[in-house]
């Protein structure tokens, strides 16, 4: 998942906008929130910058302390705002999956800071930050994670939350784009 990072970067790219599917385990979140990453907590079980390191793609012992550009997550959360799209903030944790978390595991993220979990991202930002890739992510809100009020989910209902924010996300993105230099 991480080759196309390091291609685009050999083809100039200066930023990376990703979106990801996620559980909401904040309870202020509904289903369909977008929510803008400001930080993660990555608990996958291997990590893109193990293994063979070539030096030409940057320091191996990357920096993690900020991983979304603050200056592009404002740029992002400005032109949400001209859309009038509500974007919320928060902690994202990337689990292994495929199985979706039991009750007990769901307290525990919420314990350890987390507002949403998923699947993905984590490793792309952990590359894109070795390459000096500016990134910004955001989160489909799928599926609410209250462990006291849990409700069976299927992998149909949470693509079908996903898919309702195509749209927005990719107008979003797109006028991103055309104003990013």
């Amino acid at each position: 998942v991480t080759f196309p990072v390091r291609v685009m970067k050999e083809l100039g790219v200066k930023y990376l906008l990703l979106s990801n599917a996620a559980g909401g385990l904040n309870l202020v979140y509904k289903k369909g929130d977008l929510v803008m990453l400001e930080d993660h907590i990555n608990l996958l079980p291997d990590n893109p910058l193990r293994g063979l390191s070539d030096p030409a793609f940057g320091q191996r012992f990357t920096d993690m302390s900020q991983p979304y550009d603050k200056a592009l997550m404002e740029f992002i959360t400005d032109h949400a705002a001209s859309q009038n799209i509500a974007l919320k903030n928060g902690v994202y944790v990337a689990v292994m999956g495929p199985n979706l978390e039991t009750k007990a595991e769901y307290r525990w993220l919420r314990s350890m800071g987390a507002d949403m979990v998923g699947m993905s991202t984590v490793p792309e930002v952990i590359v894109a930050n070795q390459l000096g890739i500016k990134c910004a992510a955001i989160s489909v809100i799928t599926d609410q994670c209250d462990p006291d009020n849990l409700q069976p989910v299927n992998i149909s209902e949470i693509i079908e939350v996903a898919g309702s924010a195509d749209i927005v996300l990719s107008n979003l993105f797109e006028a991103c784009i055309k104003d990013l230099k």
